[in-house]
């Protein structure tokens, strides 16, 4: 695709209550998204242009008067409007004092022949601010050890264990990680993210407050070097908001037709956490979903649809973010835009398969969403622009087409992969 009149968007931060600039300012001249925090709770995320030798530090002001709304939810919810008398805001405070009592956090990261983009995502996540905290890298279906010896020569000794799953899928890889894992609270991220400091600590927070089996988080772009890449975002992207959302089958969504089988709109696998005795209940993820198998995608969904199922409350918690690397390029754009839509449809599938008692239920329900889907004015369509390639927004709807046909297919190949693994 044309690149010729494309200009990069940086990507940066500010938070507007704090004394300090945030480390590495980006610097003009040209386009910046800045995620927007406020004691470093993220509440927006706005484009700023800035001239020669401006920075988003220069537009401090003009962001604060701008969300002076959120400055002061900020305050009435936690009282602090400037910094306490130890030099540090008071809701700062009390997080930390409230991690001295969190639970346990392990986190499992899927790989596949990346290990330079997960070298980035273990720093990110052995710095987190969180005392209790193991990682699980799993290797799925690996064709080199590079993984393996990156892991043993960079991170030994620094609470990362190695697992091996030879046996292509997302689920399944997850579902080797869960075998390793001691916390009560169990994250899931990707190798292609970079996770904020804070990110388990929110987490932790949404599961004390609601009482959930699982929270999902904010994912943001890492960059946006590409026209691609800007393109992920126009279509939805990742990010479901800055406003903390409660779901349960007693709680559902106003106009959403497909609740509780539509739980995509609370985020995505990327950015996942769950109760561990929920994820042992429900024996873990299905194996036939998720990158990797026939089904491409859609085990995300399933395990949060299965939450709701459960009678579980599910979070959307914007405070835990993650930065994402998106596609960069066009091709990988499409095949990405192909298995969304193969995972969409696999996931329905997945779900009469796994509930036979819902199935006439959501059969009824799945005319009024896909016009929903489809429809200009939904959240996911309408933030289209013209130069928008209308060949992804095809590529998914095929795919979805193709979903169920490809869920049955994958169940085949992970029942005689088992099958050959028991002779």
């Amino acid at each position: 695709m044309e690149e010729l009149d494309w200009v990069p968007v940086r990507v940066g931060e500010i938070d507007i209550l704090a004394t300090a600039q945030m480390p590495q300012p980006v610097e003009g001249p040209g386009p910046v998204l800045v995620l927007v925090r406020v004691h470093s709770r993220p509440v927006d995320v706005v484009s700023l242009d800035l001239g020669p030798g401006e920075t988003v530090e220069d537009h401090r002001g003009r962001l604060l008067a701008r969300h002076a709304e959120a400055v002061a939810r900020h305050v009435a919810r936690f009282g602090c409007d400037g910094p306490s008398p130890d030099g540090e805001p008071s809701c700062v405070r009390q997080r930390r004092e409230r991690l001295s009592a969190a639970p346990p956090v392990s986190v499992v990261v899927a790989t596949h022949d990346r290990p330079d983009l997960l070298r980035r995502c273990l720093d990110s996540l052995l710095d987190q601010d969180h005392p209790a905290l193991e990682i699980v890298v799993v290797d799925n279906a690996r064709s080199t050890d590079a993984t393996e010896r990156m892991v043993a020569a960079e991170f030994a000794g620094r609470s990362v264990r190695y697992v091996r799953e030879d046996v292509a899928g997302l689920a399944r890889a997850h579902n080797a990680g869960l075998a390793h894992v001691s916390g009560s609270v169990v994250a899931i991220t990707d190798d292609d993210v970079v996770a904020d400091r804070y990110w388990t600590a929110a987490l932790c927070e949404a599961f004390a407050d609601e009482g959930a089996g699982c929270v999902t988080g904010l994912i943001l772009p890492a960059e946006l070097r590409t026209r691609a890449q800007s393109w992920v975002e126009q279509y939805g992207g990742f990010a479901r908001g800055f406003e903390r959302r409660v779901y349960s089958l007693d709680r559902p969504p106003a106009g959403d037709p497909l609740f509780p089988f539509s739980p995509g709109r609370l985020g995505s696998g990327a950015n996942m956490a769950f109760d561990r005795a929920l994820l042992e209940r429900v024996g873990g993820f299905d194996p036939a979903l998720g990158a990797g198998t026939k089904a491409r995608g859609g085990d995300d969904l399933a395990a949060f649809t299965r939450t709701l199922l459960e009678g579980e409350t599910l979070v959307y918690q914007p405070d835990a973010v993650v930065h994402h690397h998106h596609h960069s390029d066009y091709a990988a754009l499409r095949r990405m835009a192909q298995g969304y839509g193969v995972g969409l449809g696999a996931y329905l599938a997945s779900m009469i398969a796994a509930h036979p008692g819902v199935a006439a239920d959501l059969l009824r329900r799945v005319p009024a969403g896909v016009l929903h889907l489809i429809s200009p004015r939904s959240e996911k369509n309408r933030n289209i622009r013209a130069d928008y390639p209308r060949q992804l927004v095809r590529d998914e709807r095929l795919g979805l087409l193709r979903g169920p046909v490809s869920y049955v297919a994958s169940r085949r190949s992970v029942s005689a992969a088992d099958r050959a693994a028991r002779a």
